[in-house]
């Protein structure tokens, strides 16, 4: 994670953003705050990079690469207000033990890559090339399947599908997702692997609510999202709501600001 000290919304890359509207950064990081310390209450490692002056979105630590087996494939970033990042998370990745994969292709780390038992699932469409999809299969040696993001709402994967199951195990591995995300092709791809994932509603879809990190059991959303909660008690899970409605208006939520070491 990355304390959101420099948070603010100065330009424009997402449809949330809209640097005329004020922001509070200090209200960021109390919100930010509550995040990192729900993960700590459900007894997780959190581990922080230093926010860096002029990178506002830093906060959004999940877009800063995608780690599996101690292997670090490092992000590339589209615009080029976010892509001083991608050597800043690489370097941090070196100097913590990981295995650093510079890329070729465009990609934005977690944002657009997912992993779904052994299986990772890539979004393209907006932010990632479909061509940075092969580069992850070569890193990684695992089957990747290419779905295509079509609505700028759910412009990273991450916005659009919530990975419920993080277990090597695609029988039991499972997902919620919304499906106007995607184009119709990816929708079958979806229904086809995974036939009993939660469908999510545009509405909690819309506010972030899939944009959630689960260990199986717990399941930090959005806090408004009540619909998507409601849906996680029926199978099971035990959601807890999360208020980042202030880092929200630079496009990010509970996902976003958790990048996963998988050593």
């Amino acid at each position: 994670m990355c304390r959101p000290e420099f948070f603010t919304v100065s330009y424009r890359i997402n449809p949330w953003m809209h640097p005329q509207d004020p922001t509070d950064t200090q209200n960021a990081i109390a919100q930010w705050t509550t995040l990192y310390d729900t993960f700590v209450g459900l007894g997780h490692e959190v581990q922080l990079i230093d926010p860096i002056p002029g990178l506002p979105d830093m906060v959004y630590t999940a877009n800063g690469g995608f780690i599996i087996d101690g292997v670090a494939y490092g992000a590339k970033f589209t615009y080029e207000q976010r892509q001083p990042e991608g050597p800043a998370f690489m370097e941090w990745f070196g100097e913590h033990g990981f295995r650093v994969v510079d890329p070729r292709q465009i990609n934005e780390g977690e944002g657009d890559i997912l992993l779904v038992g052994t299986r990772i699932l890539a979004g393209t469409g907006f932010r990632s090339s479909v061509e940075s999809h092969a580069e992850l299969a070569e890193t990684f040696g695992r089957e990747v399947v290419t779905l295509g993001l079509v609505d700028p709402r759910f412009y990273h994967l991450d916005t659009a599908i919530s990975v419920l199951d993080p277990i090597d195990d695609d029988e039991n591995a499972n997902i919620a997702y919304v499906p106007a995300a995607f184009d119709e092709p990816s929708r079958k791809k979806l229904e086809q692997l995974y036939p009993d994932a939660i469908i999510v509603s545009e509405e909690d879809a819309g506010i972030l609510g899939l944009n959630s990190i689960s260990d199986g059991y717990n399941v930090v959303i959005a806090k408004r999202a009540v619909g998507f909660e409601k849906q996680l008690r029926e199978r099971g899970y035990n959601p807890i709501g999360v208020d980042l409605s202030e880092l929200l208006l630079g496009g990010g939520g509970v996902k976003c600001c958790t990048l996963e070491l998988r050593r």
